[in-house]
């Protein structure tokens, strides 16, 4: 299984992924950390995507994505990573961490990480 951070959960819905990325999802089961949804969410309010989440086909997909909590364990986490970014970001990383489950991304300050594990 893999953890997509938010934006690539993105590129993957509107067919902007690079090759290498589709193929890495090809062939993985996707999760998300919960806070990818509020993220998406939030994007759509503010009129940064056009992405209706309480569309059927999008909650469609969603069912077939696994969903890891923001619990206590990825809330401390988070608090101990090698790099600063967005909180979002971070609990993002945290949940790969936690859950032993490498994170697909694109964002530099995330992959500078010596403890995040990747795909």
């Amino acid at each position: 299984m893999l953890n997509l951070d938010t934006h690539i959960l993105l590129f993957a819905l509107d067919g902007s992924l690079t090759p290498g990325e589709r193929k890495l999802l090809g062939a993985e089961q996707w999760g998300i950390s919960a806070i990818v949804l509020w993220e998406i969410a939030k994007l759509a309010q503010l009129g940064r995507i056009g992405l209706d989440v309480r569309a059927p086909e999008f909650q469609r997909i969603l069912s077939r994505v696994h969903v890891w909590p923001l619990d206590l364990a990825v809330c401390a986490k988070s608090t101990e990573l090698d790099f600063q970014s967005d909180p979002a970001d971070e609990l993002i990383a945290a949940t790969s961490i936690v859950y032993s489950v490498p994170l697909v991304t694109r964002d530099r300050k995330i992959k500078r990480s010596r403890i995040v594990p990747f795909a």
